[in-house]
């Protein structure tokens, strides 16, 4: 791939002369979804697709962009003085958002640069495509110009040019996960405090498969926004009554305890999945340490239920994937994965029944959607590097 993208460098910037390539994961979470801004676990871990970059400083300030994924956009062009977000500038403001987020922290850039970008992420299939250029962007940044930065900083640089210059309000797991990303672990990360551990994951026999539904979404014209209101909501009444700065802090005695304080019944059962997802992660890794998969399975699906019936961000597509999944002999769990509404769904698969999963699952969701669903058999990779 090193080859690939540094002779399409090239082709379209003139030569790869002075150029270098980088790589940064996209990542899946096994489980703990949207409970990374409501103080609660999550369990993430960084793939083996992802995003490439080449990248070459530049003698003036200009910004020279161009992706292999979206090439009918030619070469976008900006500048150092021209970070702001625009329509026009299209998916290079996800770069820019970082470069914006350099010099606001006092890193100032001293010159342009051309990026060109490949990603085998599939777009808009909830593997994080952007937090993947977000930290390789930073991680670019780093190398060139020799901040000191470590990258669970290049994680929180992320999140900030997604939260204040694409106007997103993710947490911090996706930048986390990619930034922290090691082989064949997943990161339990506590998003309350940031403290983590990786845990190994030993899949006997087994394999992660993500099956993308390729039902378009994006984060910020999703209900991503007003569930995190929702959640915040439900958050404000149960401080009146009870010392607590997260939904994370409740477990689920203590949350069935209190609920009727939450007036609203839709800001209830937001707060009801936050409390209960984040402890039914919590035992998912217990489950694993103790090399119980079959539990860990099965916590997936009352993950997917919850997503479903409480936080209502699954939708007839992921919901089909999913139940199809069930079906499937040898499937030990599965569930959506991401931010919802579209994206993909993660399983755990024994081995010998991977491909008949993908046919029953994929002729399944044909019939019922309409159009196909492309699945991806994927290994757990490292954070960025230098290729």
């Amino acid at each position: 791939m090193k080859e690939i993208i540094l002779s399409k460098f090239a082709e379209i910037f003139g030569s790869a002369e002075g150029a270098k390539a980088y790589f940064a994961p996209g990542r899946v979470n096994l489980i703990g979804e949207h409970t990374d801004y409501n103080g609660g676990h999550v369990f993430p871990c960084a793939l083996t697709l992802g995003t490439y970059g080449v990248a070459r400083k530049r003698k003036d300030n200009k910004l020279r962009f161009y992706s292999m994924n979206f090439g009918h956009l030619g070469i976008i062009e900006s500048s150092l003085e021209d970070l702001i977000p625009s329509k026009e500038a299209d998916w290079t403001n996800y770069p820019k958002g970082v470069m914006w987020a350099f010099e606001q922290r006092g890193m100032k850039l001293p010159c342009g640069m051309d990026l060109l970008l490949y990603g085998n992420i599939p777009n808009g299939a909830g593997l994080s495509s952007s937090a993947s250029v977000e930290v390789l962007t930073g991680f670019i940044l780093r190398d060139f110009f020799d901040f000191d930065l470590s990258n669970q900083d290049l994680a929180l640089i992320g999140q900030y040019a997604e939260n204040h210059f694409n106007k997103v309000n993710c947490g911090i797991m996706d930048q986390f996960a990619i930034a922290m990303g090691k082989k064949n672990h997943a990161i339990f990360l506590d998003t309350a405090d940031l403290s983590y551990e990786y845990a190994p994951i030993k899949l006997e026999q087994a394999k992660i498969v993500i099956a993308c539904s390729n039902k378009k979404r994006g984060l910020g014209d999703s209900k991503y926004n007003e569930r995190r209101s929702q959640s915040e909501m439900a958050l404000a009444q149960l401080q009146q009554i009870t010392p607590i700065a997260t939904l994370g802090d409740l477990d689920e005695e203590a949350f069935e305890r209190l609920k009727d304080h939450i007036q609203d019944d839709i800001c209830r059962r937001r707060a009801k999945h936050a409390v209960y997802e984040n402890r039914r992660t919590m035992r998912a890794v217990e489950a694993l340490r103790s090399n119980k998969l079959e539990l860990f399975g099965q916590l997936m699906n009352e993950s997917h239920v919850s997503l479903r019936d409480d936080y209502e961000v699954t939708g007839v597509e992921l919901d089909t994937l999913v139940e199809e999944a069930w079906k499937v002999e040898g499937v030990l769990g599965s569930r959506m994965t991401g931010a919802g509404f579209g994206g993909c769904t993660v399983s755990i698969v024994r081995d010998e029944v991977i491909d008949t999963f993908i046919q029953q699952v994929g002729e399944a969701y044909m019939v019922r959607i309409g159009y196909e669903a492309d699945f991806y058999v994927v290994d757990i990779g490292e954070g960025p590097i230098i290729l």
